[in-house]
């Protein structure tokens, strides 16, 4: 079908944006981590990049714990939410979507706030005569503020998948005598695959290149990519190495999403693109 020349030019500010603001800065990227201070064609950023493998290991460690435990809590929330009332369904995801439209940095600073060795949390054992507890500065405490940062982005795509299911499904299990684990685990988790994977891949991304949650609950003793990143441009003034370093996380992160869209492809649901 031709299309228009009113419909071509109302995508023109979209192809602009996109250049300026995608294609624009992946070519910066490109461009930096293939060449040295004096703008030479170099391989040395990339082959360099073996120094920060504990960085690379450390920080797909804590996403993918972060990642297991928001699936671990958000399955059964969704599947929760999705059995309600359409009535109640709605104030759910209300209060769900809520804490989202708050700045993640202010959500972060909440959470140190209660969590700090002066914090609300340990002002209430001191009140009770409990011994107070270290949080902040350990890797619970980074871990702890991936999944509360992100759980959201787990809970929505399940919960969308498992929405769009037939009651008669569960009702049939439940005819064949499937109690309410049997259904979850041979009903709804089979059916619901493509929200499972785009909830996989909605924790995992921002977590492995997150910053400020290990900067302010880690107390600054953890490094992880995004943490090498921020140090490398704004405080070592090596846009080159930083760029290497940013380039390979974006291939990681590229891979990742391509190998779950591929075992996601068969469910015809909701997938990352």
């Amino acid at each position: 079908m031709k299309r228009s020349f009113l419909e071509k030019a109302a995508a023109v500010p979209h192809i602009v944006w996109m250049i300026m603001f995608i294609v624009a800065p992946l070519l910066f990227v490109i461009y930096f981590a293939f060449t040295d201070a004096a703008g030479k064609f170099t391989f040395s950023n990339i082959l360099n990049l073996s120094n920060y493998g504990d960085i690379f290991l450390m920080s797909v460690l804590f996403a993918f714990i972060a990642t297991v435990i928001c699936l671990l809590i958000g399955y059964p929330l969704a599947f929760f939410m999705s059995r309600l009332k359409p009535s109640t369904q709605k104030v759910f995801v209300l209060l769900l979507m809520l804490p989202m439209w708050i700045s993640l940095l202010i959500r972060t600073y909440s959470l140190l706030a209660l969590l700090d060795n002066g914090g609300l949390l340990n002002s209430l054992l001191t009140a009770l005569n409990l011994p107070a507890v270290k949080i902040v500065g350990t890797p619970g405490a980074v871990v702890l503020g991936m999944v509360y940062d992100f759980l959201p982005y787990m809970v929505l795509p399940i919960y969308t998948s498992l929405s769009k299911l037939d009651i008669k499904y569960f009702e049939a299990a439940e005819d064949l005598g499937c109690n309410g684990i049997q259904t979850l685990f041979k009903v709804a988790l089979p059916l619901s695959r493509s929200g499972v994977i785009s909830g996989i891949t909605m924790v995992f991304v921002p977590s492995i290149s997150t910053f400020y949650i290990s900067q302010k609950l880690g107390g600054g003793r953890f490094d992880l990519i995004g943490d090498t990143i921020e140090r490398q441009f704004l405080m070592n003034n090596n846009k080159n190495v930083g760029a290497a370093i940013s380039l390979v996380m974006m291939i990681l992160i590229l891979i990742s999403v391509a190998v779950m869209n591929r075992f996601g492809d068969d469910d015809g649901g909701e997938l990352i693109v």
